[in-house]
C-alpha cells in the first residue's frame, strides 16, 4: 500500500501488522479538511465516523457519498482501485481500517455463511454497505482514541481492538446485546444520552450535577447513569475527566497556554489540582510532558 497524504496525516496512517493498516484523523479546525490516501485494489475498507460528517469522493469528483455521524461504511471492489479521497467537516473524527482480502479470509475462515461477500458466488463482485455504529462499536472507537500507553504497548493494544471491532461489526448476534440492555434499543433514549454528553461538555468548567443533567434531558437518574456507561464505556464524570485531560494534552502541545491558564480554561480552581489530575491520567506532570514532546 502506498502512503500519500495531502493533509500531513501520514503519521496517523500506519501498518499494525502484515496486511492490516489503519488511518486515524480528527479535524479540530473550523474548516473542512481533505485527506487522500492511495489504496491498492486488493484491500477491503472499513470507515467509522463517530462524530461529524465525512464526504467520500470517487471518480475524480464525479460521485460522492456522505457518511454521517455514528455511521460506518464498508467498501470493496475487486475490479477497481478505490483510492481514499475524503472531506472531513469541522469537528469530525474518522477511523478507517484497510485489510487485504487474503488477510481478511484468513481471519474469517469458515464464516462465509455470516459474511455474505465472502461466499464463492460473490467473491468477484463489488460490495459496499452503510450501517449505523452500535453503542458497542462506539465504545471501542472511543477507547482507541483515548487510551494512552507506551508506543510498544499501544501497538499491541491497537491490534487487539481492531480484532474486537471487526468481530463485533460482523456479529449477527447483536440482537442479544440489546436484549441484555433493552434501554439501548430505544433510539429516543440513546439520543437523550448523547444530549446529556453534549450538555456536559458544553459546561465542562462548571458541570451540572447528575440530578440536573437527568432533569434537563428527561431521563430518570438511574437510566442516565447506566445508559451513559453502556454507550460511552465510562461513568458521566469519568468521561468528562478523560475529555478534559485530552484537551489539556492537545492544548499543551498546540497552544501557547501555561499551566495557570489551562487550569482556568478546564475549570480547576487551583493549578495544583489540574497538575494532580494530569499526572493521574498520564503518569507525568504537564511540564515534563511538554519537555518530553519538545525533545523528540
Amino acid at each position: 500500500m502506498y502512503t500519500k497524504n495531502n493533509d500531513q496525516s501520514a503519521s496517523l496512517f500506519r501498518e499494525i501488522e502484515e496486511g492490516i493498516f489503519v488511518l486515524r484523523k480528527e479535524n479540530e479546525s473550523n474548516d473542512s479538511q481533505m485527506v487522500t490516501q492511495e489504496i491498492k485494489q486488493n484491500f477491503i475498507q472499513f470507515h467509522f465516523c463517530d462524530k461529524g460528517a465525512v464526504t467520500f469522493v470517487f471518480h475524480s469528483g464525479n460521485y460522492s457519498m456522505l457518511l454521517k455521524e455514528m455511521e460506518s461504511l464498508l467498501l470493496y471492489n475487486p475490479k477497481e482501485i478505490l483510492p481514499l479521497q475524503v472531506r472531513l467537516a469541522p469537528g469530525t473524527t474518522l477511523f478507517s481500517i484497510f485489510i487485504t482480502i487474503g488477510r481478511f479470509h484468513s481471519l474469517f475462515l469458515g464464516e462465509s455463511g455470516i459474511i455474505d461477500f465472502l461466499s464463492p458466488m460473490r467473491q468477484h463482485e463489488k460490495y459496499y454497505t452503510l450501517v449505523g455504529i452500535s453503542p458497542q462499536l462506539f465504545i471501542i472507537l472511543h477507547q482507541i482514541r483515548t487510551m494512552h500507553l507506551p508506543a510498544s504497548l499501544y501497538s499491541l493494544y491497537l491490534r487487539a481492538k481492531i480484532y474486537e471491532l471487526l468481530s463485533l461489526y460482523f456479529n449477527k448476534g447483536q440482537e442479544t446485546e440489546t436484549e441484555a440492555c433493552p434501554f439501548l434499543s430505544s433510539e429516543e433514549n440513546v439520543q437523550k444520552i448523547r444530549q446529556a454528553k453534549e450538555l456536559l461538555l458544553r459546561h465542562m468548567t462548571s458541570p451540572p450535577s447528575l440530578q440536573e443533567l437527568s432533569e434537563e434531558v428527561g431521563l430518570p437518574l438511574k437510566k442516565l447513569k447506566s445508559g451513559f456507561k453502556q454507550i460511552y464505556g465510562e461513568s458521566v464524570y469519568g468521561f468528562l475527566f478523560d475529555y478534559k485531560m485530552e484537551l489539556a494534552r492537545k492544548w499543551l502541545t498546540t497552544e501557547q497556554y501555561n499551566v495557570n491558564e489551562l487550569s482556568l480554561k478546564l475549570g480547576y480552581s487551583m493549578p495544583s489540582h489540574f497538575i494532580a489530575a494530569f499526572k493521574k491520567k498520564f503518569g507525568t506532570t504537564p511540564k515534563k510532558y511538554v519537555l518530553t514532546k519538545n525533545t523528540r
